[in-house]
Protein backbone atom coordinates (compact mmCIF):
# COMPACT_ATOMS: atom_id res chain seq x y z
CA UNK A 1 0.00 0.00 0.00
CA UNK A 2 1.49 3.25 -1.03
CA UNK A 3 1.41 6.37 1.13
CA UNK A 4 -0.74 8.12 -0.20
CA UNK A 5 -3.69 5.32 0.06
CA UNK A 6 -2.43 4.75 4.09
CA UNK A 7 -2.84 8.35 4.68
CA UNK A 8 -6.59 8.18 3.19
CA UNK A 9 -7.26 5.08 4.79
CA UNK A 10 -5.54 6.77 8.34
CA UNK A 11 -8.19 9.95 7.31
CA UNK A 12 -11.17 8.18 6.74
CA UNK A 13 -11.12 6.71 10.04
CA UNK A 14 -10.23 9.73 11.50
CA UNK A 15 -13.57 11.05 9.47
CA UNK A 16 -15.48 8.52 11.43
CA UNK A 17 -13.85 9.63 15.11
CA UNK A 18 -14.41 13.70 14.42
CA UNK A 19 -17.59 14.83 13.28
CA UNK A 20 -16.49 18.19 13.72
CA UNK A 21 -14.75 19.71 10.41
CA UNK A 22 -12.37 22.16 11.98
CA UNK A 23 -11.38 19.12 14.52
CA UNK A 24 -11.19 16.97 11.91
CA UNK A 25 -8.94 19.16 10.22
CA UNK A 26 -6.86 19.84 12.80
CA UNK A 27 -6.43 15.86 13.23
CA UNK A 28 -5.24 15.65 9.56
CA UNK A 29 -2.75 18.17 9.89
CA UNK A 30 -1.35 16.41 12.90
CA UNK A 31 -1.08 13.01 11.05
CA UNK A 32 0.30 14.25 8.16
CA UNK A 33 3.27 16.64 10.21
CA UNK A 34 3.91 14.21 12.97
CA UNK A 35 2.73 10.53 11.12
CA UNK A 36 4.14 11.16 8.04
CA UNK A 37 6.71 14.04 7.79
CA UNK A 38 4.58 15.81 5.53
CA UNK A 39 4.06 19.65 5.85
CA UNK A 40 0.50 20.34 5.46
CA UNK A 41 -1.21 23.03 3.16
CA UNK A 42 -4.55 23.79 2.88
CA UNK A 43 -5.00 22.73 -0.69
CA UNK A 44 -3.28 19.04 0.44
CA UNK A 45 -5.90 19.16 3.38
CA UNK A 46 -8.54 19.79 1.14
CA UNK A 47 -7.06 17.26 -0.81
CA UNK A 48 -7.70 14.45 1.60
CA UNK A 49 -10.85 15.65 3.27
CA UNK A 50 -13.28 16.92 1.25
CA UNK A 51 -15.18 18.76 3.55
CA UNK A 52 -16.46 22.67 4.41
CA UNK A 53 -15.29 25.64 2.37
CA UNK A 54 -11.80 26.59 1.40
CA UNK A 55 -11.29 28.67 4.47
CA UNK A 56 -12.31 25.41 6.67
CA UNK A 57 -8.55 24.04 6.19
CA UNK A 58 -6.63 27.11 6.00
CA UNK A 59 -8.41 28.14 9.64
CA UNK A 60 -7.55 25.45 11.06
CA UNK A 61 -3.64 25.05 9.55
CA UNK A 62 -3.12 28.57 11.18
CA UNK A 63 -4.32 27.36 14.24
CA UNK A 64 -1.81 24.27 13.90
CA UNK A 65 0.65 26.17 13.36
CA UNK A 66 -0.05 28.77 16.53
CA UNK A 67 -0.22 25.91 18.93
CA UNK A 68 2.89 23.93 17.39
CA UNK A 69 4.87 27.43 17.60
CA UNK A 70 3.62 27.57 21.00
CA UNK A 71 4.16 24.30 22.34
CA UNK A 72 8.13 24.61 20.22
CA UNK A 73 8.92 27.68 22.53
CA UNK A 74 8.53 26.31 25.25
CA UNK A 75 10.09 23.44 24.61
CA UNK A 76 12.82 25.44 23.65
CA UNK A 77 12.82 27.44 27.04
CA UNK A 78 12.91 24.64 28.96
CA UNK A 79 15.76 24.87 31.52
CA UNK A 80 16.44 20.94 31.58
CA UNK A 81 18.28 21.72 27.85
CA UNK A 82 21.43 23.08 27.30
CA UNK A 83 21.92 26.14 26.15
CA UNK A 84 24.13 24.81 23.04
CA UNK A 85 20.97 23.12 22.38
CA UNK A 86 18.23 26.02 22.75
CA UNK A 87 20.28 28.60 20.57
CA UNK A 88 20.73 25.46 17.97
CA UNK A 89 17.16 24.79 18.37
CA UNK A 90 16.38 28.70 18.28
CA UNK A 91 17.94 29.48 15.23
CA UNK A 92 16.40 26.13 13.44
CA UNK A 93 13.07 27.34 14.48
CA UNK A 94 14.36 31.49 13.18
CA UNK A 95 15.37 29.70 9.82
CA UNK A 96 12.08 27.41 9.22
CA UNK A 97 10.19 30.27 10.38
CA UNK A 98 11.49 32.14 7.37
CA UNK A 99 10.86 29.38 5.08
CA UNK A 100 7.68 28.87 6.51
CA UNK A 101 6.63 32.07 6.14
CA UNK A 102 7.90 32.88 2.70
CA UNK A 103 5.60 29.82 1.30
CA UNK A 104 2.97 30.86 3.42
CA UNK A 105 2.56 33.92 2.20
CA UNK A 106 3.15 32.18 -2.27
CA UNK A 107 0.34 29.84 -0.53
CA UNK A 108 -1.30 32.47 0.91
CA UNK A 109 -1.57 34.28 -2.64
CA UNK A 110 -2.54 30.88 -4.54
CA UNK A 111 -5.67 30.71 -2.21
CA UNK A 112 -6.21 34.16 -2.22
CA UNK A 113 -6.71 33.19 -6.57
CA UNK A 114 -8.35 29.71 -6.20
CA UNK A 115 -10.04 30.42 -2.06
CA UNK A 116 -8.12 32.71 -0.36
CA UNK A 117 -6.47 29.84 1.73
CA UNK A 118 -2.77 30.50 0.83
CA UNK A 119 -2.64 32.12 4.76
CA UNK A 120 -2.83 29.27 6.03
CA UNK A 121 -0.55 27.18 3.83
CA UNK A 122 2.16 29.70 5.08
CA UNK A 123 1.17 28.73 8.70
CA UNK A 124 1.53 25.13 7.34
CA UNK A 125 4.87 25.84 6.27
CA UNK A 126 5.86 27.28 9.84
CA UNK A 127 4.42 24.49 11.67
CA UNK A 128 6.49 22.40 9.11
CA UNK A 129 9.64 24.18 10.64
CA UNK A 130 8.76 23.93 14.29
CA UNK A 131 7.56 20.87 13.89
CA UNK A 132 10.97 19.40 12.80
CA UNK A 133 12.42 20.69 15.97
CA UNK A 134 9.39 19.09 18.14
CA UNK A 135 10.53 15.93 15.75
CA UNK A 136 14.15 16.04 17.00
CA UNK A 137 12.54 16.13 20.32
CA UNK A 138 10.51 13.32 19.72
CA UNK A 139 13.30 11.12 18.12
CA UNK A 140 15.65 11.45 21.43
CA UNK A 141 12.41 10.07 23.10
CA UNK A 142 12.56 7.27 21.29
CA UNK A 143 15.93 7.26 21.17
CA UNK A 144 15.62 6.55 24.92
CA UNK A 145 12.85 4.39 24.95
CA UNK A 146 14.89 2.11 22.17
CA UNK A 147 17.89 2.31 24.57
CA UNK A 148 15.12 1.38 27.72
CA UNK A 149 13.89 -1.34 25.49
CA UNK A 150 17.46 -2.65 24.43
CA UNK A 151 18.38 -2.75 28.04
CA UNK A 152 15.56 -4.92 28.85
CA UNK A 153 16.41 -7.05 25.63
CA UNK A 154 19.85 -7.66 26.76
CA UNK A 155 18.60 -8.53 30.80
CA UNK A 156 16.10 -10.97 28.99
CA UNK A 157 18.59 -12.47 26.24
CA UNK A 158 21.33 -12.50 29.34
CA UNK A 159 18.66 -14.92 31.39
CA UNK A 160 17.97 -17.10 28.47
CA UNK A 161 21.70 -17.11 28.19
CA UNK A 162 21.93 -18.50 31.46
CA UNK A 163 19.48 -20.77 31.10
CA UNK A 164 20.96 -21.97 27.92
CA UNK A 165 24.10 -22.58 29.64
CA UNK A 166 22.57 -24.40 32.62
CA UNK A 167 20.57 -26.97 29.97
CA UNK A 168 23.94 -27.42 27.71
CA UNK A 169 25.14 -28.22 31.11
CA UNK A 170 22.70 -30.94 31.74
CA UNK A 171 22.92 -32.34 28.07
CA UNK A 172 26.70 -32.44 28.54
CA UNK A 173 26.06 -34.63 31.21
CA UNK A 174 23.45 -36.61 29.64
CA UNK A 175 25.47 -37.25 26.62
CA UNK A 176 28.12 -38.30 29.54
CA UNK A 177 26.06 -40.44 31.04
CA UNK A 178 25.09 -41.60 27.74
CA UNK A 179 28.39 -42.43 26.44
CA UNK A 180 29.21 -44.46 28.97
CA UNK A 181 25.69 -46.55 28.59
CA UNK A 182 27.12 -47.18 25.08
CA UNK A 183 30.40 -48.16 25.95
CA UNK A 184 28.93 -50.46 28.46
CA UNK A 185 26.51 -52.14 25.63
CA UNK A 186 29.37 -52.26 23.89
CA UNK A 187 30.98 -54.55 25.95
CA UNK A 188 27.69 -56.16 26.88
CA UNK A 189 27.18 -56.91 22.72
CA UNK A 190 31.04 -58.08 22.97
CA UNK A 191 29.87 -61.00 25.55
CA UNK A 192 26.92 -61.61 24.10
CA UNK A 193 28.65 -62.61 20.65
CA UNK A 194 31.17 -64.19 22.44
CA UNK A 195 28.82 -66.42 23.90
CA UNK A 196 26.70 -66.33 20.75
CA UNK A 197 29.47 -68.01 19.13
CA UNK A 198 30.42 -70.27 21.69
CA UNK A 199 26.68 -71.23 21.80
CA UNK A 200 26.71 -71.98 17.70
CA UNK A 201 29.67 -73.93 17.67
CA UNK A 202 28.06 -75.84 20.13
CA UNK A 203 24.79 -76.36 17.54
CA UNK A 204 27.17 -77.01 15.39
CA UNK A 205 29.01 -79.94 16.65
CA UNK A 206 25.37 -80.64 18.34
CA UNK A 207 24.00 -80.83 14.39
CA UNK A 208 27.07 -82.73 13.30
CA UNK A 209 26.34 -85.71 15.65
CA UNK A 210 23.18 -85.35 14.81
CA UNK A 211 23.79 -85.93 11.38
CA UNK A 212 26.37 -88.46 11.94
CA UNK A 213 23.39 -90.67 14.04
CA UNK A 214 20.91 -90.05 11.50
CA UNK A 215 23.37 -90.87 8.87
CA UNK A 216 24.82 -94.47 10.94
CA UNK A 217 20.31 -94.87 11.69
CA UNK A 218 19.50 -95.32 8.07
CA UNK A 219 21.97 -97.51 7.20
CA UNK A 220 21.05 -100.16 10.31
CA UNK A 221 17.28 -98.75 8.52
CA UNK A 222 18.58 -99.92 5.44
CA UNK A 223 20.46 -103.02 6.83
CA UNK A 224 16.99 -103.93 8.71
CA UNK A 225 14.74 -103.70 5.54
CA UNK A 226 17.08 -105.53 3.83
CA UNK A 227 16.61 -108.03 6.03
CA UNK A 228 13.02 -107.80 6.29
CA UNK A 229 12.75 -108.42 2.61
CA UNK A 230 15.05 -111.49 2.86
CA UNK A 231 13.03 -112.57 5.19
CA UNK A 232 9.58 -111.94 3.73
CA UNK A 233 10.84 -113.61 0.49
CA UNK A 234 11.57 -116.62 2.53
CA UNK A 235 8.16 -116.44 4.49
CA UNK A 236 6.28 -116.05 1.20
CA UNK A 237 8.43 -118.88 -0.29
CA UNK A 238 7.31 -121.14 2.54
CA UNK A 239 3.64 -119.92 2.11
CA UNK A 240 3.86 -121.32 -2.07
CA UNK A 241 5.45 -124.43 -0.28
CA UNK A 242 2.64 -124.57 2.33
CA UNK A 243 -0.15 -123.57 -0.15
CA UNK A 244 1.54 -126.51 -2.33
CA UNK A 245 1.24 -128.78 0.31
CA UNK A 246 -2.52 -128.27 1.69
CA UNK A 247 -3.54 -128.67 -2.20
CA UNK A 248 -2.38 -131.82 -2.21
CA UNK A 249 -3.28 -132.89 0.80
CA UNK A 250 -6.48 -131.09 0.19
CA UNK A 251 -6.88 -133.60 -2.85
CA UNK A 252 -5.80 -136.43 -0.64
CA UNK A 253 -8.18 -135.80 1.48
CA UNK A 254 -10.92 -135.69 -1.17
CA UNK A 255 -10.27 -138.87 -2.48
CA UNK A 256 -9.69 -140.23 0.39
CA UNK A 257 -13.67 -138.57 1.59
CA UNK A 258 -14.50 -140.39 -1.63
CA UNK A 259 -13.71 -143.51 -1.01
CA UNK A 260 -15.47 -143.61 2.74
CA UNK A 261 -18.55 -142.10 1.12
CA UNK A 262 -18.31 -145.14 -1.16
CA UNK A 263 -17.70 -147.58 1.78
CA UNK A 264 -20.44 -145.93 3.74
CA UNK A 265 -22.76 -147.02 0.61
CA UNK A 266 -21.44 -150.78 0.65
CA UNK A 267 -21.78 -151.02 4.04
CA UNK A 268 -25.34 -149.06 4.14
CA UNK A 269 -26.23 -151.59 1.24
CA UNK A 270 -25.00 -154.46 2.94
CA UNK A 271 -26.77 -153.76 6.10
CA UNK A 272 -29.69 -153.49 4.44
CA UNK A 273 -29.55 -156.64 2.45
CA UNK A 274 -28.53 -158.43 5.61
CA UNK A 275 -31.70 -157.46 7.52
CA UNK A 276 -33.89 -158.26 4.30
CA UNK A 277 -31.64 -161.53 4.82
CA UNK A 278 -32.36 -161.76 8.39
CA UNK A 279 -36.33 -160.94 8.11
CA UNK A 280 -36.68 -163.61 5.70
CA UNK A 281 -35.13 -166.13 7.59
CA UNK A 282 -37.38 -165.06 10.99
CA UNK A 283 -40.08 -165.67 8.81
CA UNK A 284 -38.72 -168.97 7.05
CA UNK A 285 -37.13 -170.86 9.84
CA UNK A 286 -38.39 -169.09 13.40
CA UNK A 287 -36.80 -171.88 14.90
CA UNK A 288 -33.27 -171.42 13.63
CA UNK A 289 -32.44 -169.07 16.72
CA UNK A 290 -28.52 -169.78 16.82
CA UNK A 291 -28.23 -168.55 12.94
CA UNK A 292 -29.86 -165.71 14.15
CA UNK A 293 -28.07 -164.94 17.05
CA UNK A 294 -25.17 -165.36 14.51
CA UNK A 295 -26.57 -162.77 12.14
CA UNK A 296 -27.79 -160.08 14.78
CA UNK A 297 -24.22 -160.46 15.81
CA UNK A 298 -22.96 -160.29 12.49
CA UNK A 299 -25.72 -157.36 12.25
CA UNK A 300 -24.11 -155.58 14.91
CA UNK A 301 -20.33 -155.88 14.28
CA UNK A 302 -21.70 -154.30 10.83
CA UNK A 303 -23.30 -151.87 12.54
CA UNK A 304 -20.40 -151.06 14.65
CA UNK A 305 -18.44 -150.74 11.30
CA UNK A 306 -20.77 -148.56 9.76
CA UNK A 307 -20.36 -146.59 13.30
CA UNK A 308 -16.57 -146.11 12.97
CA UNK A 309 -17.18 -145.53 9.18
CA UNK A 310 -19.71 -142.87 9.86
CA UNK A 311 -16.89 -141.15 12.54
CA UNK A 312 -14.39 -141.16 9.78
CA UNK A 313 -16.58 -139.57 7.27
CA UNK A 314 -17.98 -136.97 9.97
CA UNK A 315 -14.30 -136.04 10.44
CA UNK A 316 -13.15 -135.78 6.75
CA UNK A 317 -15.89 -133.39 6.21
CA UNK A 318 -15.54 -129.57 5.08
CA UNK A 319 -15.41 -128.22 8.70
CA UNK A 320 -12.58 -130.35 9.60
CA UNK A 321 -11.05 -129.78 6.18
CA UNK A 322 -10.99 -125.66 6.94
CA UNK A 323 -10.03 -126.69 10.63
CA UNK A 324 -7.14 -128.68 9.34
CA UNK A 325 -5.97 -125.26 6.41
CA UNK A 326 -6.44 -123.49 9.33
CA UNK A 327 -4.04 -125.07 11.80
CA UNK A 328 -1.91 -125.55 8.69
CA UNK A 329 -1.83 -121.64 7.85
CA UNK A 330 -1.07 -120.75 11.78
CA UNK A 331 1.98 -123.12 11.56
CA UNK A 332 3.68 -121.75 8.77
CA UNK A 333 2.60 -118.17 10.23
CA UNK A 334 4.45 -119.33 13.67
CA UNK A 335 7.22 -120.77 11.45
Amino acid sequence: MSDESEIQAEVEALRERFSDTKALYREVCALLFFRYGITPTASKLYQHVRKGSMSAPAEALAKFWEELRGKARVEIDHPDLPDGLKQAAGQAVSVLWTQATELARDELAALRVEARTETQSAQADLQAALQRSAVLEAQMETAQTKVTELEIRVQALAAEFEQERRAHAASTARGEALSRQVDELKVEQSKSRQHFSAELEKGRAAIDEAASRATEAERRALRDIDRERTARAQTEKQLEQLRSKFAEADRDHHSKLLEANAAQTRLTADLESARASLAESVRVNQLQGLELQQALQAAAQHKAEADTLRTLVAQFQPSSTAGRKKRLVDSSGGK
